[in-house]
């Protein structure tokens, strides 16, 4: 298996472990500034996944982290492309409708990518 694949096998299962532990507490929801939903589940999911794919050295692109100006990133050939708690909404509901996504962009096209379902 390419290292880079597992890696992110490794993480987005790790993160989805966490959010499993968060989802039958009772968490608070906060609002992110475009009045989408935050919880510990995704921080802590974020977190988790920053740790795996840190020491791969490739820049990261996440829905939770500072969102990086387009002339800092404009010249990357490679990134990857996370959202820790797609469907965040949907975990607040707790209706079993969100998943974990990991991408590895290369030249503006994507060339790996997990999605996991934590409640599968």
């Amino acid at each position: 298996m390419k290292p880079n694949l597992s890696t992110a096998i490794q993480a987005a299962l790790r993160a989805g472990e966490e959010i499993l532990k968060i989802y039958d507490t009772n968490f608070e929801v906060a609002l992110k500034n475009d009045n989408t939903p935050l919880t510990i589940a995704d921080e802590n999911a974020n977190e988790i996944i920053m740790t795996f794919l840190r020491p791969t050295n490739i820049p990261i692109i996440s829905e939770e982290n500072r969102q990086l100006d387009y002339s800092e990133r404009q010249h990357w050939t490679r990134c990857w492309l996370v959202d820790p708690l797609d469907g965040t909404k949907e975990f607040v509901k707790r209706n079993g409708e969100f998943t974990v996504n990991i991408a590895l962009i290369e030249n503006g096209n994507p060339v790996l990518g997990v999605i996991y379902i934590p409640v599968s």
